[in-house]
């Protein structure tokens, strides 16, 4: 956890919370891993949220994607930083 940009942070924050997130169209949806690289799960069972990139112009590369439920505090949780090309597992959240 210590190693995520504060914007991640600022983003699992938010997912806690419930929102109100920063792209209400795009954030809490799910997250369907075409790519393969989290660990197959039924669809809808990840989520994807922003993480804001300063000075972006949109809404940059970063992500939260969450895997389970309660939404607000889900199971498991994943930061990428290159829009899905690779990913971390967050830990110590609890």
């Amino acid at each position: 956890m210590d190693t995520l940009p504060a914007q991640a942070r600022d983003t699992i924050d938010l997912v806690k919370a419930g929102g109100p997130f920063p792209y209400p169209r795009n954030d809490g949806v799910t997250f369907g891993n075409y790519e393969g690289h989290l660990p197959k799960a039924k669809r809808g069972y990840y989520r994807e949220y922003t993480v804001k990139t300063p000075k972006a112009s949109n809404r940059g590369a970063r992500r939260i994607i969450t895997g389970g439920t309660p939404v607000t505090d889900p199971p498991r949780w994943y930061y990428t930083g290159d829009h899905y090309d690779h990913f971390c597992a967050i830990t110590g959240l609890g």
